[in-house]
């Protein structure tokens, strides 16, 4: 079954408050959409459930990367091409920078946005676990003012989210403070581009004397949707890293994560995947310092 392009409305009022207005007068009524890479596909295949939607493309209230001396704020109509070559996302950001790398082809990074990756909601979204153990914030919108919550708390359920009806994800606000952190990022999948992960594990790590003082797991494919690893993070906080510890963790994290089998993997692979990904980064630490 196709999509019937006559069974849906769009409409691109041209402004963020105009779009705002057309959602406050009629909440949850209109759906945004962005550059698409994901409503498109669901249209193409004839699973798309909202008939109204509102065009935020070209907005450019919505289409920004804002850098100050604490923070980088990036709006939600930002593309992945923007993030993968900007320089000081490159080099204050780098996760986030590989992980626009990963979006799909190079066509669909020019349209797909950093917004539209997050509400969409996906467990395996490439862009989130870079986000989670960066602590950003998301600064949502609408007619009533604006407000800003972790991004941690943004998920409520599988595709399910922190926005009200009449509520836009305006921006996201990720702090500077992670240049002394030991950073990683994997993600493995089905082949080396253009696919969706299996599992993903981003981490970053604060040592002194060869004790993690601060740490940060976040992982995709491991739960309803993409989350911080808290009850890991705990076993390794104040430890040293050495054999003991990374067996601890280990345990942590198989007892904490929750996936699921479907067509791409089973949840048992996962399982233990992100557990040898995790292994990969303390063994890391033990390294002289760099990105992994």
């Amino acid at each position: 079954m196709r999509g019937d392009a006559e069974a849906h409305e769009l409409v691109a009022p041209g402004t963020l408050a105009a779009v705002l207005e057309l959602m406050a007068g009629a909440p949850g009524l209109w759906t945004p959409i962005a550059g698409g890479t994901e409503l498109m596909v669901a249209h193409a295949a004839g699973r798309l459930p909202a008939s109204k939607f509102v065009s935020l493309w070209g907005i450019p209230d919505l289409r920004f990367i804002e850098i100050t001396p604490q923070s980088i704020a990036i709006g939600a109509g930002t593309t992945f091409t923007d993030m993968r070559t900007h320089a000081t996302i490159a080099s204050d950001l780098p996760l986030l920078a590989r992980a626009a790398a990963w979006i799909g082809s190079i066509a669909n990074q020019s349209r797909a946005t950093l917004g539209g990756n997050l509400v969409n909601g996906s467990p395996a979204a490439d862009s989130s676990p870079a986000l989670l153990v960066y602590d950003a914030e998301v600064e949502l919108i609408s007619v009533r003012g604006r407000r800003r919550i972790p991004y941690s708390d943004f998920h409520t359920g599988y595709k399910k989210n922190a926005l009200a009806p009449d509520e836009l994800l305006y921006a996201l606000h990720v702090p500077r403070r992670v240049s002394a952190h030991r950073q990683y990022l994997r993600k493995v999948g089905t082949r080396r581009a253009m696919a969706i992960s299996k599992v993903a594990l981003g981490a970053t790590a604060l040592l002194a004397d060869g004790v993690v003082r601060e740490l940060r797991l976040a992982a995709a494919s491991l739960a309803a949707f993409p989350a911080r690893l808290y009850r890991t993070e705990d076993a390794l906080c104040g430890k040293s890293v050495d054999t003991d510890s990374i067996r601890a963790a280990r345990a942590a994290l198989l007892a904490e994560v929750l996936p699921i089998d479907d067509i791409r993997s089973t949840a048992e692979y996962r399982r233990h995947v992100a557990a040898n990904l995790l292994e990969e980064f303390l063994t890391d630490l033990q390294k002289p310092e760099g990105i992994q």
